[in-house]
This record gives structure tokens, sequence and C-alpha cells, in this order.
């Protein structure tokens, strides 16, 4: 296989990486601390705060668009097995760029499929809309818990998230109102008999992969397919780094726990953390036994 048709490859799979991200990790904690303080009776409080990012209001789509390139001539060889360039000729520069308008003329379908779907995501935003990241913001702000969602730009909020409710119910975050496609990065799920499971989906799904990995991975990938210069494009260096601390306190018996440490003693009872980065992509997880 030529060179030339390397190239196309490495940039259609590139595109597709791209659009696996936007359509799996939808949305992604950046820097945060996340509480939860479970008491044996039921009684939880839940905080969150920190970054989220919303992938289809990013850089990210349009460069899953650049990622296809602009047109450089490819080389071509005086045969088929020493491997010898030579210079081509007219005709062969005309098919080599008569295959690559094909092949951008076939994105440009994918591109407004892709928009369509990633508006339905949004519950109804277009996210080629300036105004589609306040919209969200907005839509956010009118629901309970979210104390305070700040947009920064380019798929990037800031917010402050806090919930005081009891455990006769299964709970998750982030929720958003018609959104309901997301990954949560929290869930605490009530058994019958009368345990709860704490785990982190988000990092259940993408731990080793595209959040694990991580965000930083992706770009990582990109910046060796791409080339040096593209790892510098603002769409990467923007996207957030997975940088938190989950601490979890209780006065409920610990039947089991995957953080380094286990629990320490703490005046709310029994304290467990579990620090998450790139560097540690461990999903969090622990199961508690409530007095029924």
């Amino acid at each position: 296989m030529g060179v030339w048709n390397l190239k196309r490859l490495a940039a259609a799979g590139m595109a597709t990486v791209l659009a696996v991200a936007l359509a799996a990790c939808f949305v992604l904690p950046g820097k945060f601390a996340e509480t939860l303080d479970i008491r044996k009776d039921g009684r939880f409080t839940y905080t969150y705060t920190g970054e989220i990012m919303v992938l289809g209001l990013t850089k990210l789509a349009t460069m899953a668009d650049a990622a296809k390139g602009t047109f450089v001539p490819g080389p071509c060889f005086a045969d088929d097995v020493s491997g010898e360039t030579r210079e081509c000729s007219k005709d062969e520069l005309a098919q080599q760029k008569a295959d690559w308008e094909a092949d951008r003329k076939a994105g440009e379908a994918s591109r407004k499929e892709r928009d369509t779907g990633m508006m339905a995501l949004l519950g109804g935003i277009d996210p080629s809309d300036p105004c589609a990241g306040e919209e969200l913001a907005e839509r956010l702000r009118k629901q309970a818990g979210w104390r305070s969602v700040i947009y920064k730009g380019d798929g990037l909020y800031a917010v402050d998230f806090a919930m005081a409710a009891r455990l006769d119910h299964d709970f998750a975050f982030p929720t958003m109102e018609r959104m309901p496609m997301l990954i949560p990065f929290l869930t605490i799920n009530r058994r019958a008999d009368g345990s709860v499971r704490i785990s982190s989906p988000i990092m259940d799904n993408q731990g080793s992969g595209a959040q694990g990995a991580g965000m930083g991975g992706l770009a990582a990938v990109m910046a060796s397919d791409l080339g040096a210069s593209d790892a510098k494009d603002p769409g990467l260096t923007s996207f957030p780094k997975l940088d938190g601390t989950f601490t979890l306190t209780t006065d409920a018996e610990v039947l089991a726990n995957n953080t380094e440490d286990g629990p320490k003693a703490d005046p709310a009872g029994k304290r467990l953390v579990w620090k998450m980065n790139i560097q540690n992509p461990a999903a969090p997880m622990a199961l508690l036994q409530l007095v029924q």
C-alpha cells in the first residue's frame, strides 16, 4: 500500500477516534473535589465542586473534520518492489486530488449526520449556535442542586453542586434535563439487604480508555497521528485533564472498598479517599451496610 493511501487511512482513523470520543465520553470531569457523606440511617449529602466538560460544545467536533487535512500530494513509485520514488505525472496528481475531494465530500455528509446526532444528545441545543454553551448553563441552573454554573467557553463549565436527601432511591450525578444518555460520574445503588454500593460508571467504562488513560492519552494519540504542531492546537490544549479527589465519610459499616489505604478514623465515623488522575484512573468503589 502506498504512503498516500496510508495517510488517507490515518486521517480517516483519527476522525473516527474523535467521533467515538464525542459519543462515548459525552460529559467528562476535569479538576474537581467530590464528597459524599452517608449516615447509617440512610441520610446522605453529596457535593461536586470543579470542572465538567461537555464534548459536544468543544472544538473536538471541528477537529474531527480538520483531521482530514488539506490536500498534500503523495509520492509516486518507480515500481511495486523497490520503493523508490519518482516525480508524479499530471494525471497521477489529478487522481490523488480527485480521491481527496471524494473523501472530503463523504466527510461533509458524515459531519451533518454527526451534528444532528449531537443536537439530540444535547436535548435540542444546537452545538453550532454561539449561545449553546450558555443555554445549557441556564438549563442546569434551573435544576435542583446546581448552586452555581459558570460557562467558561469551549464546552468547559465551573460548577458547584450539592444535594442532601435520604437513600430510599438510587442516586446519580450528573443528570441533565433532556439529556438521558450521560454516563454518571458517581452512582449510589440501594440493595434489598440494606447495603449500598457506591461506584463511578464514567471510570468503569472509560478508565483504561479515553477517560482514564485519558483525555491526556487521547491528546497523545492525536499528537502522534497528526504531528507535533497539531498537538498545540487550542482544541487539544484546552482539553481537561482528569484531576480530582473523592472523599467518602460514613458511620455505617464498610463492607468493601478499593482505596489504597482503607478506612481512616474521622469525626464523622470513617473516611475513605480516592485520588483520580491520568496516572491513577481506578474507578472508586465502596459497599456500606446501613441499618434497616
